[in-house]
């Protein structure tokens, strides 16, 4: 589709930009919130670029450190809104596309895929964009590739077919500290001694650490002649997947993996098995799965004569992960790129487009500490410190959403302390940080409804501080009412033992309850769309 006149924000650009002369360009950054997103977008800001950081959550922007940066702009856009999508590229000079879809579960999500990639497309060529610079996959020579494969491949050839030169990489195994496929690899090897595989450990594949991946997306840019051509990027050397198992486990120093390939486990019982042990859910697990059958390594090496670089082997990218790992300081996760779209009716606490009540249970307990000190151990929820109390009941429930294909407990956090909007928090995910006053989660579970998970904290001028626990549910037919009432008498034990867990954590005296809220949840009538 042509654009109106109306529509043209053309800017003229030069073909190749001086060092000295980048901080007055923009380079846009479209999923800027993702793993590679999070790890690029700090690179171009060291390289001196202007970059405006664009995702769907503005909140979850602001939370990223990139995010205080003087020459860092960040932007919310939806790719399906080609309005927003053409405020977002315009006046920049060159675009990342990191964005696709690995949820096997959103319904059509090659169709999705495909209507992003046509605005963005579309939107670049209104804007007089100089440059697109696309992540894709490497593409196996063999017709049954996965779906996701063909979708990623499609992408690459919607964005290629436009006006605006595009620049596509194409990419195996990303190894990584938070990549999936390292989470993959570090839980299947950590937890199982013994490895019941499917024949795929055996496949060859090329992978590559993240360093060098955002070496070629950053350094791209010094280099005009990459424009409107396609590169495979691998690391140095071919492996198997036997041998990514075996190098984890010499790194992480762990006893030597039993691994017995059986030819019975095909892709779906293997992704069920990976979701099983590992934190990937299932919906995540069998793209990947799906894509581990094939052979896929590069077959042009062009790219290293363009931009000479030293490549980082598989055992080096896995020790530098490790190493991240322990010291907690992943800079970016698979699980970052969750969406954290508010409900409408949590905003005001109805569901307004049905008409029906959302049930809430609520426990307070006043406390005879200062807000700061409890705060500080609510903020550290999760992960390894658990659920304080009754963390037997939260593992059953982690296990059982995992059996149906649910994200399960063992995702965790990305950091024992600090924690922002849009991250993962075991199967839960923050909507609003508030500090001191406010913790609002959205609950990543499978459920036949919605559920928020809400603490708040007032002081009072006592010095002493109120806290109050709150689950709201917008149950989804019938099966959301009986899961209500199902799980409601566990409320109570649950609630009042996290509050009486919390208050011996802070090392404080427990002045009233815990007691039951009162009252139903606040009410009001959203307009109908």
């Amino acid at each position: 589709m042509s654009e109106s006149k109306s529509e043209r924000i053309v800017t003229e650009f030069p073909e190749n930009i001086s060092e000295e002369d980048r901080h007055r360009y923009t380079i846009c950054v479209l999923g800027a919130t993702g793993y590679v997103g999070g790890r690029l977008v700090p690179q171009l800001l060291e390289n001196g670029w202007r970059v405006r950081a664009v995702g769907r959550s503005l909140s979850k922007l602001k939370c990223r450190p990139f995010a205080m940066h003087e020459r860092c702009e960040v932007v919310a856009a939806d790719l399906f809104d080609y309005a927003s999508l053409l405020m977002a590229l315009n006046g920049c000079y060159a675009a990342y596309y990191l964005v696709h879809s690995m949820q096997s579960g959103s319904g059509d999500f090659a169709a999705k895929d495909r209507t992003a990639a046509q605005n963005t497309v579309r939107a670049a060529q209104g804007t007089g964009l100089a440059r697109i610079i696309y992540l894709g996959g490497l593409i196996p020579d063999d017709p049954n590739i996965s779906h996701h494969l063909k979708s990623r491949a499609e992408v690459g050839e919607i964005l290629s077919g436009g006006t605006v030169p595009c620049t596509t990489f194409r990419a195996g195994v990303i190894i990584g500290s938070g990549s999936a496929s390292f989470e993959m690899i570090r839980y299947l090897v950590d937890r199982l001694p013994v490895m019941i595989t499917p024949k795929w450990v055996q496949t060859e594949t090329q992978p590559i650490s993240i360093r060098d991946v955002v070496f070629y997306l950053s350094g791209c840019l010094e280099h005009s002649e990459t424009a409107g051509d396609a590169f495979d990027i691998g690391g140095p050397y071919i492996e198997t997947y036997e041998r990514l198992f075996r190098v984890y486990q010499e790194e992480a120093g762990l006893h030597r993996r039993l691994i017995i390939p059986v030819p019975f486990l095909t892709p779906k019982l293997s992704s069920y098995w990976l979701g099983f042990v590992s934190p990937i859910p299932v919906a995540l697990a069998r793209p990947l799965v799906m894509g581990l059958r094939n052979r896929v390594v590069c077959k042009d090496y062009r790219i290293r004569e363009i931009m000479p670089h030293k490549l980082s082997s598989c055992r080096l990218a896995i020790s530098r992960a490790l190493d991240k790992v322990a010291q907690q300081l992943v800079d970016s996760c698979w699980s970052d790129a969750g969406s954290i779209n508010m409900p409408e009716w949590a905003i005001c606490g109805d569901a307004g487009y049905t008409g029906g009540t959302v049930f809430h249970t609520g426990y307070r307990i006043k406390l005879q500490v200062c807000s700061e000190k409890l705060w500080s151990n609510i903020l550290a929820i999760g992960g390894d410190n658990g659920w304080y109390g009754w963390d037997a009941l939260w593992s059953v429930r982690g296990w059982l959403d995992k059996f149906i294909g649910g994200v399960g407990l063992r995702r965790g956090r990305r950091h024992p302390t600090l924690i922002a909007v849009g991250d993962a928090l075991d199967f839960w995910r923050v909507l609003d940080v508030q500090a001191g006053k406010r913790l609002l989660l959205i609950a990543e579970m499978k459920l036949p409804g919605e559920a928020l998970l809400e603490f708040t904290l007032e002081e009072e001028k006592t010095g002493d501080t109120v806290l109050t626990m709150t689950a709201r549910f917008l149950p989804r037919g019938v099966a959301g009412l009986l899961y209500w009432w199902s799980v409601y008498p566990f409320h109570s034990v649950v609630f009042k033992g996290m509050a009486k867990a919390l208050a011996e954590k802070t090392a404080c005296k427990i002045l009233e309850g815990p007691t039951l809220v009162k009252g139903a949840a606040p009410k009001c009538h959203l307009p109908k769309a």
